[in-house]
């Protein structure tokens, strides 16, 4: 390994939150070495590839500037290594970019490793899920915070998700006192909002990750307003909620602390075929028992479509479109709207680029002209395209 000044992380729109987790990291194990967020790519070429580590970690649709970057890069002499989802699903196939290494699986542990001792080895795989009460949840030496994230892995295995390949199955929690103490850091530094990163909100403290764990969300939510969390977002972005873990009792308990008013929940499709083939693990009932209790509850709920799946036919449409007319309706929902993407790692990656036919066009502009329709579904179908055409080849238009 080249001796090191500094590392350089290659900032994206959507990477940040992964960069802190391992800043944190380094500051964890006691690295002193210069750490810099770069989100302009000119800029990381005025640096010495003398004394310079490049950090990339992106997801899959970041592919298309990765692939420009990395050549002019390794031209200048830069040692330049990735991670992330994408590289943790493809890892040969990004070696092949011209990374020196990749990491695979989750970096804390596996990238300090390598900062301290180096590695021989071109692709590292990480082979043990990390203990989120060893590693801050946000860096504040180097003075980068983000939202708390409080449980990491998920016991589903939905078809288009990337998640269970780079966390695991099983749900691991960070701990209420070690939170804490960490939100009384935020404090001083004046951050005195809470938000958290987990795959499910309800499910925190919860053995399986679903079944809702009230006790250990309220000792949460008051410990963080006791130490002088002003406001505290449960259950809206960057985390939302499984249908299944919303009870009665834990909206209840939630809405004595939280200040958002919008509830996130995962639907994805309005066609109980459709949730079999993309193995959801629910069904439409559970879905609208999930908002007819957030509604009751004075909450809005806010509800994730995935449109465009290869493999639907007129009738799942039709379908969907009728549960999101009957949810608007009967229940005040806002529907999220999402193109599917084929990712690396997921059961669904080689069916087909997500594809929108005229109904869906009609159906969604309707739906955005009376305010009932949030999301980027435009923009995504285009990605979808060409993420299909860049991983399999061919021009789908």
């Amino acid at each position: 390994m080249i001796q090191l000044k500094r590392i350089i992380f290659r900032l994206f729109k959507s990477n940040r939150y992964s960069i802190v987790s391992l800043i944190s990291a380094i500051e964890k194990e006691n690295i002193n070495i210069e750490l810099v967020l770069e989100k302009n790519f000119n800029k990381i070429l005025e640096y010495d590839p003398k004394d310079t580590l490049i950090a990339y970690s992106f997801m899959s649709f970041d592919i298309f500037d990765v692939e420009k970057e990395i050549p002019i890069l390794k031209e200048k002499g830069f040692e330049v290594i990735a991670g992330g989802p994408h590289p943790s699903a493809m890892p040969e196939r990004t070696l092949k970019i011209g990374f020196d290494k990749i990491f695979v699986g989750e970096g804390e542990k596996t990238f300090t490793d390598f900062l301290k001792y180096g590695s021989s080895e071109k692709i590292i795989y990480s082979r043990e899920y990390v203990n989120l009460n060893y590693y801050p949840p946000y860096a504040i030496k180097n003075k980068h915070f983000m939202p708390i994230e409080i449980t990491r892995g998920c016991p589903f295995l939905c078809g288009y998700c990337q998640t269970p390949n780079l966390f695991g199955r099983k749900v691991r929690h960070r701990d209420v006192d070690i939170i804490i103490e960490y939100a009384k850091e935020g404090i001083k530094h004046n951050r005195k909002i809470a938000r958290f990163i987990t795959p499910n909100s309800f499910g925190y403290g919860s053995k399986n990750g679903v079944t809702p764990n009230v006790e250990k969300i309220e000792e949460l939510l008051f410990n963080l307003k006791k130490v002088g969390v002003e406001e505290i977002y449960l259950g809206s972005f960057p985390s939302d909620v499984r249908p299944e873990s919303v009870t009665s009792g834990v909206l209840k308990i939630i809405k004595k602390y939280i200040n958002n008013k919008m509830i996130i929940v995962g639907a994805q499709s309005g066609s109980e075929k459709i949730l079999d083939k993309i193995a959801r693990g629910h069904n439409l009932e559970i879905v609208e028992n999930a908002l007819s209790l957030i509604h009751e509850n004075g909450f809005i709920p806010y509800v994730d479509f995935i449109f465009g799946f290869p493999f639907e036919t007129d009738e799942d449409i039709k379908k969907t479109f009728d549960f999101m007319d009957k949810i608007t309706e009967k229940y005040k929902a806002v529907i999220h709207s999402h193109t599917f993407m084929p990712l690396p790692g997921t059961p669904l990656f080689d069916v087909g680029p997500g594809k929108l036919n005229k109904k869906y066009y009609k159906k969604l502009g309707d739906l955005s002209r009376n305010e009932k329709l949030a999301g980027y579904w435009h923009k995504q179908e285009q990605l979808s395209k060409k993420l299909y055409n860049h991983f399999f080849g061919g021009e789908i238009i």
